[in-house]
Parts: structure tokens; C-alpha cells; sequence
């Protein structure tokens, strides 16, 4: 198991946008998304193509920087690195946190942060499933479904799982879907991808955040996308982070 990065901050995206949020970010994924169009340098000079946080993807050419948990103290240890409020939200993300899910530290760890209190949020593409008689301290936990659309490139038969997509928010605390959407894809039928992936829980909330690794990309995307939520009756999703900081490292 691999962590890339932890940071306190604001949760940027989604239901709970705004609430002050420890973030661990976990490195690797079962997709690449390179349809988002992000590039990240890596230090030996390639330029890697996939999504806004490549460098927590793509093992091959960041994995150096990544760190290896072999004990839940490793993780444990970093909410003592900040002075937090009390039972702050903790936010698991990547990559894919869920390749882990079955990991005995990985649960361990989840059933610390929940038996201290906190509220533990995942940010996942709900492709991978989770096995909730097993581990029953996922029922405590809250799972942001960023499923990914045909723009990311992947193949629907990995990027949408209905099963495990009713499994989720069938059985976890709270669950609602959050779409990363750039203004050419509105155009091209993305309502009828959005509804067959929402036919699976059909009652959980939709959530819409403009694509974009900066500033820039968020703001050129989120006045078209404002207007589809409008049309479509979703909500919109800001990107807080990148909107304020430019950056989605640390942040």
C-alpha cells in the first residue's frame, strides 16, 4: 500500500464541499483516463498523460516518490502532524483508494479513524467492489462516486459497474455521484451517459464539476456546465481547491 501525499484543507468538491478535511491521497489506480488530457512531468523527463492527479496514478514513472505503509501507525501518526479540530473529516483518495479495500491495514486503519469519531469520505470510480459483510466499517463510511463518463477514455464495461454501484449506495452511510464534466462533451449526448449510469441508485444525489487541472480549465468549463445543471436539474460542483490555490497538490 502507497501513499502519495496527506494535506488538511477544505474538501473542494462535491456534497460536502467547504468542510475542513484531512486528506490522504493513496497511489495507484485501475484506470488512466488519459480522455481528461492532463499531462504531469515526471522526474526522469516523460510526460504522462491521464488525469488531474497522474503523479498519484501512473506507478511507473512517480512511484519514487511514493510511500510504502507497511504498519496503520504510518498513517495514524500523520493526523498527529497537524493541529486539527476535533474528529475532523478524514478523505481518502488517489488514484483509487478502493484497491486497497480489502487490505488488513487498510481496513484496520479505517476502523480507528471511525472508532475515534471521524467522518471518512472516499473519493472513488466506483468500479471496485467492497465487501460489506466482511468489513463492516464501511457501512460507517460515506463514498463520493466520481464514475467516469466516455471522456475519460475508459471502456464502459470498466468505468460503469451497476452492480457495485447499487452495492455502494445500498449499504454505505451515505453515497451521492460526482461527474467531472468540459464544456465539448455537453454537446455530445452526455445526458443519456449520465442517466444509464444513474438508473443504477436512481435516488442518489448527481453532483457536476468542471474538468481542468488548473484555474484556467476549471473556469473555461464551468459556465457551460452550469447551464447543463440548470437544464438537467443536477447539482454543480465547484472545484475549490483548484479555483483558489491553482494546484491540486497539497490542496
Amino acid at each position: 500500500m502507497y501513499l502519495v501525499e496527506h494535506f488538511y484543507s477544505i474538501q473542494g468538491e462535491g456534497k460536502y464541499s467547504g468542510t475542513p478535511s484531512l486528506f490522504f491521497r493513496f497511489g495507484g489506480c485501475n484506470m488512466k483516463c488519459e480522455g481528461f488530457g492532463c499531462r504531469e512531468k515526471a522526474q526522469d523527463g516523460v510526460s504522462v498523460l491521464g488525469c488531474d492527479t497522474v503523479y498519484a496514478v501512473n506507478k511507473e514513472h512517480f512511484s519514487h516518490s511514493w510511500v510504502l505503509v507497511e504498519q496503520r501507525e504510518e498513517l495514524l501518526n500523520v493526523l498527529e502532524n497537524y493541529e486539527l479540530p476535533n474528529a475532523v473529516d478524514i478523505v481518502l483518495t488517489g488514484g483509487e483508494p478502493l484497491i486497497y479495500a480489502n487490505d488488513e491495514i487498510f481496513v484496520s486503519f479505517l476502523e480507528e479513524l471511525v472508532q475515534r469519531g471521524h467522518q471518512v469520505t472516499f473519493e472513488t470510480n466506483g468500479s471496485l467492489s467492497v465487501d460489506f459483510e466482511k468489513y463492516p466499517v464501511y457501512k460507517e463510511c460515506i463514498f463520493a462516486l466520481s464514475v467516469k463518463l466516455s471522456n475519460s477514455l475508459e471502456p464502459l464495461s470498466k468505468r460503469v459497474r451497476g452492480d457495485i454501484i447499487y452495492s455502494i449506495t445500498s449499504n454505505a452511510k451515505d453515497a451521492f455521484f460526482k461527474f467531472s464534466i468540459d464544456a465539448e462533451s455537453i454537446t455530445l449526448g452526455l445526458e443519456d451517459e449520465i442517466n444509464e449510469i444513474i438508473m443504477h441508485s436512481p435516488k442518489t444525489k448527481v453532483y457536476c464539476m468542471p474538468v481542468g487541472g488548473t484555474k484556467e480549465e476549471v473556469e473555461s468549463n464551468s459556465e457551460p456546465l452550469i447551464e447543463f445543471c440548470k437544464e438537467k436539474g443536477y447539482n454543480f460542483s465547484d472545484r475549490l481547491h483548484i479555483r483558489v490555490w491553482d494546484s491540486n497538490k497539497g490542496v
